[in-house]
């Protein structure tokens, strides 16, 4: 349920209408927009008689809300959410951000590849530290030690880093080490504890969709998160496991404007994982691009056919640099609108 006051009220008079509901055991979630102000109730919403709130001053009309996903809802938050991702870097809100770097942290390759995407106009430096892999033999990534390194390129460049975490134990270690934006991947996307232990910080979580996940079921995996106090939530579209084989995944483009009339949050697309080859993820960010994703992210590799991991999808730094100059013609043409 919401409730959509009258521009005409009082700050004061807002923070009785949210104390009379809280009384009740129900939680708010306040938005204040530029032409109204919306209270959504969370709980067991029975213990309100929505004519008796209608019937408040205050109160332009109330509003039943059907679907099961409440603080991540635009009813609940019509202005879109923008995210501060650490070192000036904001997402979302007309905000748009580029996250660039190999699939794995390798060791000393990473700050040649950093200064690379950062050259090129990518504004935040991705980097897997600890890898969830199929099999329990493959590269699992440099753990700690790998999350020192990404910092300290990062730190270099003054970029915010974006790197997956897989166990709930690990998010202190995560807070303590200062990483800008925590990554939940597709894998993880239901990891339920992983998902309220992240909800227990305020560190920006990049959450990504589950690998046949719906996104009613991304919705309510960020819910999740932010049921448990962290706001600070980017949705990711990296495609979805269907018949076709063509491709590692089947990108949903439908996504994005989806995910946009649904939800607030920023929504940011991965080409990478959702094509699985590096000749289609071009085509794919231009197209996701003018979809009007709030943000890519991109592997680039100095030397793919090395790769730890995922070579056969990864940018060199060239295909990157031409990459961005397409990116930025299809900005130059949406972002007018946009604004």
């Amino acid at each position: 349920m919401i409730a959509i006051l009258r521009k005409t009220a009082s700050d004061e008079a807002v923070d009785q209408l949210v104390r009379w509901i809280e009384n009740k055991g129900l939680k708010t979630d306040v938005s204040r927009g530029e032409n109204e102000i919306v209270i959504g109730l969370v709980g067991d919403t029975t213990v309100i008689d929505p004519f008796l709130l209608e019937s408040m001053d205050i109160v332009e009309r109330v509003q039943r809300v059907s679907e099961p996903f409440k603080k991540a809802n635009r009813k609940f938050h019509p202005a879109d959410t923008v995210v501060d991702c650490g070192h000036g870097v904001l997402i979302g809100g007309g905000h748009f951000q580029v996250i660039a770097g190999p699939c794995s942290v390798e060791g000393e390759n990473l700050a040649p590849i950093a200064r690379r995407v950062h050259a090129a106009g990518a504004t935040m430096l991705r980097g897997g530290a600890y890898k969830p892999r199929t099999s329990p033999y493959a590269y699992q990534g440099m753990g700690e030690h790998g999350l020192d390194i990404l910092l300290d390129v990062a730190g270099e460049l003054d970029m915010p880093v974006v790197t997956e975490i897989m166990d709930p134990r690990d998010v202190g270690l995560f807070c303590d080490k200062g990483i800008d934006v925590m990554q939940i991947g597709a894998r993880n996307a239901q990891n339920f504890p992983l998902l309220k232990e992240v909800g227990k910080t305020n560190v920006p979580v990049l959450l990504k969709r589950g690998m046949s996940g719906t996104i009613d079921e991304l919705l309510m995996a960020a819910e999740y998160i932010m049921s448990e106090g962290n706001p600070n939530v980017i949705l990711c579209e990296r495609g979805i496991r269907t018949f076709e084989t063509r491709t590692r995944n089947t990108f949903d483009l439908n996504a994005v404007p989806v995910l946009h009339h649904l939800s607030h949050l920023p929504v940011v697309a991965d080409p990478s994982h959702a094509t699985g080859y590096t000749r289609y993820v071009q085509p794919m960010a231009l197209a996701a691009c003018a979809a009007g994703a709030d943000g890519l992210e991109i592997e680039v590799h100095d030397c793919p056919e090395r790769a730890w991991s995922d070579g056969a999808q990864a940018l060199t730094p060239d295909q990157f640099d031409r990459t961005m100059e397409r990116i930025r013609a299809i900005r130059s043409v949406i972002a007018p609108a946009d604004e």
